[in-house]
This record gives structure tokens, C-alpha cells and sequence, in this order.
């Protein structure tokens, strides 16, 4: 089934056809990369015994030619794989071009592409069904409550409905039998209906008039009667159906899963005090964040308009996967009341936009060096996970210094991914969007000029990052010379590494809160890695993974420095608690 507009956000939920080949529900699950609790049986009139197996259908572009519905797997390649038997033996003869035309190596880990559908006339789904020996369309159609002529439309590659052929997929409409002879008797049950409505209504008008009359007459003042509204623009049932590896919250505890939970809009309201405002903690262009407990638990919850679905879906999809140490975490999510929200871990030190500018009037102590390198090397590691250890590869596109959070010991976690986008590994690692998205100050010269977002585009925001901790300044500032222009931290730093004299040149810039306690030496490594990242050019800036061994050995060496100076209270300010 054709699309055209590509995107990571599931356009529907649909099912795979699937031999369980001896397979238990937890095994057909992770092979199909589908939810155990969204499997169904079917018996076929053999009596045999199947599996419908509930998957998110999202439109791909899989090669240069191809834009279509297709879910996707991971697959490790066995001893004496062909692309025939993974299909037929694996993948229930669903899978699409296994290996993408290349041989399979053992122990090699591929995609696999699964034709999926989506239609707006199939009330129960579509399934993806490779047609067996025997089948006619009549008995394919009665088996999935369907019509022949309700598939014949969602297949149009099939010109003669007496002849299918076994192998082939194809998209089956469920729920949709006897849906036509149904309207013949809809119109008098609706004109009854009617009837009955317009008696009740006038009746019910009758009673309020009565009612009101009473009241005003006995100035009696009725009771007010909160109750909590039902979910709207998008319910919480749209969202399980999307989102299939969550459950809810009342079949386990939150704080021990690691798959996200849904709350309740009564749950959300209770832990934030019906969002009061001393409970807000932060606020950006796609929400406000406010402290929230359940029991003992700290949470913070994003409430967010259901106007901004889009970037809601983009973050809960990218953190339904993602679990690292160095990622804020995501414990759950609701909907309704034209609301959305996203229920994160709390991270109890804020930012680290807090704490490098005018930390002493936020009620911080500024950060001693030590503590920089630890952030920074803490923020490269979990920008390096998304970008290389997640099956996906994600670009963040709004990396700065209000993204990145410190906990209690000021180790730093990467948060909001309301902005990520999948980017396929390739040689090419490119996409371009539809729009410019960031923060500026921190985009690179090829988003602001072509549109062109890479993971090289998260490295060059997180150099911007590191410039920061080095100098303490902002990404854009007001320029003394000129009081309604901007200068970039950028533009300093680039004057900076022109002098002759590295190390003399940093030192009028870096930040006065170190108090000149800082090794020279690690810090011109630091600055050095920041103007690689820095590069104009996408091809000669370095991914994360490249520097993170620099970023480590500074840390450590830092350490070192900071050990041989017997604990001065100056050098150790703003480290102890995370040491």
C-alpha cells in the first residue's frame, strides 16, 4: 500500500498474519517486534490454530523507488539462512525482498520490511495475510469478516478474483462483512431513534424549566459537583492502541518497568495539584513542566496542548525504546481534556543553563571544573546512544544547555525529544526536513541554509555545549558595540583559536566563576574538541563516539589535577555531592 509522507509516528495500528512455528506469544512478539497483550488467535477451518499479531503501520521510504506501509524488525541471521526460509520459516512468508537483494552472513543483524495497511473503512484493521494453498478470496474473506469485493479494492494488483496464488501478501479489511446489508435496516432504526430523542429532549427540557423555577423561587443554592472530564481530541484508548508496550496503571508499579505506564487525567491532577502554578518547574514552546509526587515518588509531568501531537508522539515514540543512565526517563503518559502529558523521572537540579549562567542568583553554586567535565562527558554518552546503540538511529535537533538536566550528584541526562527524528544508518546519513526546528545559536550552517539534519547536527550543537562550559556564556548574547545586534559564543571562540597563543587567548575567556582554578592544559583539549565539533563543514566534524575517549581521559586527568591540590574549597565547590 502506497503513501507519500514519510514519518516515524505510526499512521495506524494493523495485524500480521503469523504461523506461531512452534513459538510461545512472548517469542512471536520479539520476532515481529509486536505486543503479546495485542495477539489474537484465529482458527482456520482446518482447525488449526493462528495468530493475528497487532503491529504500528508507519509510511517508509526502504529504497530510492519505494514509499510504502511497512513495519519493521530486527533479524539475527542463522547458520545456513536463505532469504526463502527467513520469509517462509521466520516471518510467516510476509517478509518483503529479505537481506535487500545482498547474501546473508551468520550472525548478522538485518531489517526486515513487513507489508502492513491502513484504511479507513476497516473497522477491526487491516491484516497482511500471505495467501496458503487452498485459499479462495471467498474463504479468506469469511474468515476475517470481511468481503471479496472490500479486498479486491485494497488490492488492486489482483485482476482476476478467481485466481490468487499461494505467496501472495495480501491487505485484508476486517469488519467490514454484511456492512452493506446493514444500511437497508439503519434508516428506520435511525428514524425511530430520532423519535425517541426529540420525546426525551422535550421531556428533559420540561424538567429543567421546572427545576430552575424551584430554585429561584426557594434561592436555594445547588451544590457544585466536580467531576473529571472524559478524554477528547485524543483518548487514552487512541493512545494504546498506538503505543502497545504500554499498560496501564493498575496492573503494575510504575516505578519498577521499564515500559512506559498510562495515567489517568484524576492521577496526573492529584500529583501536581490540579497543576497549580507554584508546582511549575520549567516552561518551553511545547509545554510546561511541573512537579508532581505519586506516593513517595518525585515525577515531572509535561502538559502539553493536543495541538502539539505531533512533537507528543515524536518524544513518547523515541523514549518508549530508549533506556540509558544518561536519558531522563520516561515513566508514563495520559490524555484528554484537549490535553496531553508526558510523566518523566524527576531530576532534581534542574538544567545546566541554570548553573553556568547567573548560578548564584538561581541559588546555585558554580561549577567547579571537575564537575564541567563530568557533565560533559555524562551528556556526550547519552547523545552517542541514540545516535549508535538504539535500533533507530535519532537525531535530537534541540541539544543546548536547557536539554541537558543534573540530578542530585550533577551527573546530567539528556532530555525533551520532542523534536527527534529517525535518520537511516548509511553511508549518507541524511535527511532534510520540512522545517527549520532549534534553537538558535546552536543550529549548524547547513540546517539554517539547506535544511539538512544529520546526527553531525547534534554534534555540532552539543560543541556549543562545551564552549559554554569552558566560558560560561550564552550561545547568543548581546553585543556590547552594538546594543541591538547578537553575537554568537560561536564567533568568540573562532577569534579565540586565531591568536597564537592557545592558552593565553582562553584564559580572557574562560569563566571567572572557576576562579582561575582549572587545569590549562585540559582545558584547551576541551576548547579543541568544542571547534571540531564546531566545523562548518557536516564531513569534517567528528560523531560522538569519536570524541568520547578525549572527553574521558580529560575527566580523568581532571581528577587527578583536582586530587593533587589536597581538597582547596574553591576548586571543590559545586563537585562534592557529585563525587
Amino acid at each position: 500500500m502506497y503513501c507519500n509522507a514519510v514519518d516515524i509516528n505510526p499512521s495506524c495500528n494493523s495485524f500480521l498474519y503469523v504461523t506461531p512455528e512452534g513459538r510461545n506469544l512472548s517469542e512471536t512478539a520479539s520476532v515481529f517486534n509486536g505486543s503479546a497483550s495485542l495477539i489474537q488467535t484465529t482458527k482456520r477451518h482446518s482447525g488449526s490454530e493462528d495468530l493475528l499479531v497487532g503491529v504500528p503501520c508507519m509510511c517508509e521510504a526502504i529504497n530510492d523507488t519505494l514509499t510504502a506501509f511497512f513495519h519493521d524488525t530486527q533479524y539475527k541471521v542463522e547458520k545456513d539462512d536463505t532469504p526463502d526460509t527467513v520469509n517462509i520459516k521466520i516471518f510467516s512468508g510476509l517478509a518483503m525482498n529479505v537481506g535487500d537483494g545482498k547474501g546473508l552472513f551468520e550472525n548478522d543483524t538485518i531489517t526486515v520490511h513487513l507489508p502492513c495497511g491502513c484504511s479507513s473503512t476497516a473497522s477491526d484493521g487491516v491484516l497482511s495475510y500471505a495467501v496458503q494453498e487452498e485459499d479462495t478470496l471467498s474463504t479468506i474473506a469469511s474468515l476475517f469478516r470481511s468481503s471479496s469485493q472490500d479486498i479486491l479494492s485494497l488490492n488492486p494488483s489482483v485482476t482476476n478474483p478467481d485466481f490468487i496464488k499461494p505467496g501472495w501478501v495480501l491487505f485484508i479489511p476486517m469488519g467490514v462483512a454484511g456492512s452493506s446489508k446493514k444500511k437497508i435496516g439503519r434508516l428506520s432504526i435511525i428514524i425511530a431513534a430520532c423519535i425517541s430523542a426529540a420525546i426525551l429532549l422535550l421531556c428533559v427540557f420540561t424538567i429543567i424549566l421546572r427545576l430552575k423555577r424551584r430554585s429561584s423561587q426557594h434561592n436555594v443554592e445547588t451544590p457544585e459537583i466536580k467531576m473529571e472530564r472524559a478524554p477528547s481530541n485524543t483518548s487514552i484508548a487512541a493512545l494504546e492502541s498506538r503505543f502497545f508496550p504500554s499498560m496501564r496503571i493498575t496492573d503494575i508499579d510504575p516505578f519498577q518497568t521499564e515500559r512506559p505506564v498510562i495515567f489517568s487525567l484524576k492521577v496526573v491532577g492529584d500529583a501536581t495539584a490540579n497543576f497549580d502554578e507554584k508546582r511549575k518547574i520549567g516552561e518551553g514552546g511545547y509545554g510546561s513542566v511541573y512537579l508532581g509526587f505519586i506516593g513517595a515518588h518525585e515525577i515531572a509531568i509535561k502538559k502539553m496542548k493536543a495541538s502539539k501531537s505531533k512533537e507528543f508522539f515524536a518524544e513518547l515514540k523515541v523514549l518508549c525504546k530508549v533506556h540509558h543512565i544518561n536519558v531522563v526517563e520516561l515513566i508514563g503518559y495520559a490524555a484528554g481534556d484537549d490535553h496531553l502529558y508526558l510523566v518523566y523521572e524527576y531530576v532534581q537540579n534542574g538544567s545546566l543553563n541554570d548553573h553556568l549562567h547567573d548560578p548564584l542568583l538561581k541559588g546555585h553554586q558554580p561549577l567547579s571544573w571537575t564537575a564541567r567535565t563530568q557533565i560533559a562527558l555524562d551528556a556526550a554518552r547519552g547523545i552517542e546512544y541514540i545516535h549508535d546503540h538504539t535500533k533507530a538511529c535519532y537525531v535530537h535537533r534541540d541539544i543546548k544547555t536547557s536539554n541537558i538536566l543534573l540530578d542530585n550528584g550533577l551527573r546530567a541526562k539528556v532530555a525533551d525529544f520532542g523534536l527527534v527524528k529517525l535518520v537511516q544508518r548509511s553511508d549518507e546519513e541524511e535527511c532534510v526536513a520540512t522545517r527549520l526546528v532549534g534553537t538558535p545559536g546552536y543550529l549548524p550552517p547547513e540546517s539554517v541554509l539547506e535544511l539538512h539534519m544529520t546526527t553531525k547536527s547534534d554534534v555540532y550543537a552539543f560543541g556549543v555545549v562545551l564552549a559554554e562550559l569552558i566560558t560560561g556564556l550564552r550561545a547568543l548574547m548581546r553585543d556590547n558595540k552594538e546594543v541591538n545586534k547578537m553575537k554568537s559564543l560561536i564567533s568568540i571562540m573562532r577569534k579565540a583559536f586565531k591568536s597564537d597563543d592557545l592558552e593565553s587567548s582562553l584564559e580572557t575567556i574562560i569563566d571567572p566563576n572557576l576562579k582561575d582554578n582549572y587545569p590549562i592544559e585540559e582545558v584547551c583539549k576541551m576548547a579543541n574538541i568544542s571547534m571540531w565539533c564546531l566545523n562548518e563543514d557536516p564531513m569534517n566534524r567528528p560523531e560522538m563516539r569519536d570524541i568520547m575517549p578525549t572527553l574521558s581521559q580529560i575527566h580523568l586527568t581532571s581528577i587527578e589535577w583536582e586530587a593533587s591540590l589536597g581538597g582547596d574549597h574553591e576548586v571543590f565547590s559545586g563537585v562534592a555531592n557529585g563525587r
